[in-house]
């Protein structure tokens, strides 16, 4: 059977149920709309690895299908109709932007666009939705559109703003997961931070450390983020116990001292959210820093029992240490 019927020469278009109307009406533009959202979200499903958001995207598709087909039908096509979008259908979108809103948070500016290629296709097809709700409002107000429709056509674009922040944040865990799991692969860099490298660092944290009265904990790792050193003063707090090498592992996993990453976990940031992940061994206060040779990350320090200002201070003596001698590391 062909694709072409040319039936179609004349501007003119059927209906389910047999009917035929010009296909610049705005029942057409209803539901070609629909046509046009479904295909940014198939694009944006080829994309996406996140099972579940890929999961809750194919199931969208098939209900664009459905209120599509609801809006190219005649009188008598309606009848034929053996499925319609109902009230338990908007409010499983609501269930969907509740999900992520609470795993998310809230935002209190506006999100450009373009952070992932897929999180863009998402935003896409959101702003197509926006448009075919329009024009069903508007077709409304001429034919007879159910409630639960617009109600649907209200919450999918919602539900798609969610989905889009859901795979930005997806896919940084990720990135931050392949680059900790490429470090345990490969194993050692070209230079290696030693325990004796350590213990001289360790000994220069307790120096400064008793200098302004504070007992800490001071915590060493490798480039893996694997403890090479942790070492508690007498009088340290138990929690830094905790903090320190998670200090440490941070500045190692993201590549960047802790207190760098306060203004970037903010609402709207890029890396909102990312405290909670990895087992909760993300630390966004000040004590923790990586240690770089040639730009090669060769480990981290943290360290904890302060102020975040004095645990800075004490970790700036233990960096000038590093300075002094990374020569002699290999």
């Amino acid at each position: 059977m062909a694709v072409y019927t040319k039936k179609g020469d004349k501007g003119e278009t059927g209906l389910l149920g047999g009917s035929r109307i010009s296909k610049d009406s705005l029942q057409v533009a209803c539901y070609g709309t629909l046509d046009e959202a479904n295909a940014a979200l198939g694009v944006a499903y080829s994309q996406i690895e996140n099972k579940e958001i890929k999961s809750i995207i194919r199931d969208i598709q098939k209900q664009l299908f459905v209120v599509g087909a609801e809006l190219a039908s005649d009188e008598k096509g309606y009848s034929l109709l053996k499925e319609k979008v109902s009230g338990k259908d908007v409010t499983t979108l609501e269930d969907i932007i509740d999900h992520y809103e609470k795993k998310l948070g809230p935002i209190h500016e506006f999100i450009i666009p373009g952070e992932t290629t897929a999180s863009s296709h998402l935003h896409l097809a959101r702003a197509i939705i926006r448009r075919a709700e329009r024009l069903i409002v508007n077709l409304s107000k001429t034919s007879n559109v159910r409630l639960e429709i617009i109600q649907f056509m209200n919450r999918l674009s919602d539900a798609l703003f969610m989905l889009a922040r859901a795979e930005v944040y997806y896919s940084m865990v990720e990135g931050i997961k392949e680059k900790v799991i490429e470090k345990i692969r490969t194993g050692k860099t070209s230079h290696e931070l030693t325990l004796e490298m350590a213990l001289k660092m360790a000994n220069v944290a307790e120096r400064k450390a008793a200098e302004i009265g504070v007992p800490i904990v001071f915590t060493a790792v490798d480039a893996s983020g694997n403890i090479v050193l942790l070492h508690r003063m007498k009088g340290a707090l138990l929690a830094s116990l905790d903090l320190s090498p998670n200090k440490a592992y941070t500045a190692v996993a993201l590549k960047m001292a802790t207190h760098e990453l306060a203004p970037l976990i903010q609402p709207g940031r890029e890396l909102y959210g990312i405290q909670v992940s990895n087992q909760n061994k993300i630390v966004t206060f000040g004590g923790g820093y990586p240690l770089k040779i040639n730009d090669e990350i060769i480990g981290g320090i943290g360290v904890s029992g302060g102020s975040v200002e004095e645990d800075m201070e004490i970790a700036q003596a233990v960096l000038t240490l590093f300075e002094e001698e990374r020569g002699g590391l290999h």
